[in-house]
């Protein structure tokens, strides 16, 4: 009867013994490392250069004092690459700093010059008209844009790298920027169609972005066209067009190797071409009840597609107030056909009085399910436009509560 209470006293023992060692062993190791430095190394590269360096303690990682950063100013020599971890964004990056380029009107403009223009005595009227000219100056100048061209006979690919953009003019008036981006495709057959990313509030893009199209021999090269549109993004309405930019490559030699180019960006062009087809459709604004019916009617001779040979279309609506699009609507989808029959009738509530600041928009689109509808035609009835659209909406202003019917030809999507 001893043996089985002696045996159980003794493990009883041994256990807090055993316990009471280990939580003696787990302190002296946190308190040793909480007096030691970190046994890592901790190495950020960018582009090859260490910036921190290898022992950090827990001052030098997130700011010391104000005497020892004036010591390590001093110690580091003036080429040493110094970065403020203040400076720093949500994702821990550090933003990019881009280089100030100087204009060459700027640079031979001597300071003697500026200092005297500073003594004549201004008039009113010269400020108006120095302000008028500037004014029409900024509205005329689109901007540049700068790009390379280059033919791989390897790969048997043509190369196309878009650098940047400069002095786009701001297409957000609260902000007074854009968020451009660019479209390319390569005419006369538009089989690629490329275009870059969205870069944020800037008038000054760097994409620097490279697009390589195989399969196109260099004995083609001559007989193609670049076509540069210049767009700025817009969430809650269409994207607004800046500019475009054509570059016929007839006379262009890409045999010795890369190509840079610049073009100055120009206003787009709406082409109209007798091959987008007709659109036939009938307007009445009711003055009482600020309402606008519109009826899509038909449509003939519209382009076939090339794949299916005949395009399923329909037609999209969209209502804009103030180039804001406040409502859409759209038909439904008439198969295999260039001759479509709609019929549909839609009613529009104005949310102000008269039509002055409204316009529509009628996009005549190809339905394919494998890939994007492509744009067929596009017709716009409105105050600012021009042609057949403009008469029309000219009559419906004039003659309220009277439906009117025309057909408009349409222009390129």
């Amino acid at each position: 009867d001893e043996v089985p209470t002696v045996v159980g006293i003794f493990s009883a023992f041994g256990l807090v013994f055993s316990v009471s060692l280990f939580a003696w062993i787990c302190c002296q190791r946190k308190s040793s490392k909480s007096n030691k430095t970190p046994p890592y190394k901790f190495v950020h590269v960018l582009k090859g250069v260490d910036i921190y360096p290898e022992n950090l303690n827990s001052k030098k990682k997130f700011g010391a004092d104000d005497k020892n950063e004036a010591k390590n100013k001093s110690a580091t020599p003036k080429n040493s690459l110094h970065l403020d971890l203040e400076k720093r964004d949500l994702n821990g990056n550090f933003p990019k700093t881009t280089k100030m380029q100087s204009s060459p009107d700027l640079e031979n403009s001597s300071p003697k010059h500026f200092a005297e223009r500073k003594k004549d005595s201004v008039s009113p009227d010269s400020l108006k008209s120095i302000t008028s000219l500037s004014s029409e100056d900024k509205q005329d100048k689109l901007g540049t844009l700068f790009f390379s061209l280059e033919y791989n006979f390897e790969k048997k690919a043509f190369v196309v790298n878009i650098k940047e953009a400069r002095g786009l003019p701001a297409m957000d008036e609260q902000s007074m920027t854009s968020d451009p981006y660019i479209k390319m495709t390569i005419l006369p057959e538009k089989k690629h169609k490329v275009k870059t990313r969205v870069l944020r509030k800037t008038l000054d893009p760097a994409f620097d972005e490279t697009f390589t199209f195989y399969g196109i021999p260099y004995s083609q090269i001559q007989d193609l066209t670049l076509h540069f549109m210049v767009l700025s993004f817009d969430r809650f309405s269409r994207d607004d067009v800046i500019g475009e930019v054509l570059i016929p490559l007839a006379g262009i030699e890409l045999s010795e190797g890369r190509l840079l180019m610049d073009r100055e960006i120009i206003k787009r062009n709406v082409r109209k071409s007798s091959g987008r087809g007709e659109l036939l459709v009938s307007l009445c604004y009711q003055s009482t009840t600020n309402t606008l019916t519109v009826v899509v009617l038909k449509a003939r001779h519209l382009p076939k597609s090339d794949v299916s040979g005949l395009s399923d279309p329909y037609v999209k609506v969209n209502l804009y107030h103030a180039k804001k699009r406040i409502s859409k609507k759209k038909t439904h989808v008439k198969k295999c056909t260039p001759n479509a029959v709609f019929n549909e009738l839609f009613v529009f509530d104005i949310p102000c009085e008269g039509l002055d600041d409204i316009s529509i928009e009628f996009l005549v689109l190809d339905s394919d399910r494998g890939t994007r509808n492509e744009v067929i035609g596009r017709l716009t009835l409105g105050s600012s436009a021009e042609g057949t659209g403009g008469e029309h909406w000219k009559e419906i202003c004039e003659y309220p509560r009277r439906q009117i019917a025309k057909w408009h030809m349409l222009c390129d999507g």
